[in-house]
Order: C-alpha cells, then structure tokens, then sequence
C-alpha cells in the first residue's frame, strides 16, 4: 500500500480498479484522535451517506441490520464501534 506524507502525517492509498484513494481515517486521526472518528460516525448524515455508498457498490451488503443501526444514529447512547460488527 502506498502512503502519502501530509504535514508530518502519514496517509494511506489504496488503489481499486485502477482509482486511487486516500484514507480518510488517517487524516482525521491526525487531527483529532480516534474520539473524532467515533462522533463523526454517530452523525445519522453520515451513516445515510455510508448506506448509499453501500447499496451502490456492496453486493453483499446486509440492509436489516444497517436499518437498526441507521434507527439508532443520533440517540445518547448510541456508539457505531458496539453496532457495525454484522453489517
């Protein structure tokens, strides 16, 4: 896997079919930790987001359980670490 070096910050790239992408948890991991991370993913934009991207290029994705997780986003006592493990 190739990396990148951002202001002293190693990032990962990946290359699929030909596309290169950089890894986004390692940016943000730079900037604020692994605590950003985590609330980011409680946001119910985000996981929205994450549902389409899912449907359009996982064939395999499970929808019921990202239905209950999706339900859950938001609430206090939500955390995605507990929740994403079946999906």
């Amino acid at each position: 896997m190739a990396k990148i070096t951002v202001k002293d910050t190693e990032v990962n790239i990946v290359k699929v079919n030909g596309e290169e992408y950089i890894c986004l948890t390692d940016m943000l991991r730079a900037k604020d930790g692994d605590f950003f991370i985590t609330d980011w993913l409680r946001n119910r934009n985000t996981l929205e987001f994450i549902g389409i991207w899912e449907k359009v290029y996982n064939p395999n994705f499970n929808y019921g359980e990202f239905a209950i997780i999706k339900n859950q986003a938001g609430l206090n006592g939500f955390s995605i670490t507990e929740n994403w493990r079946n999906v």
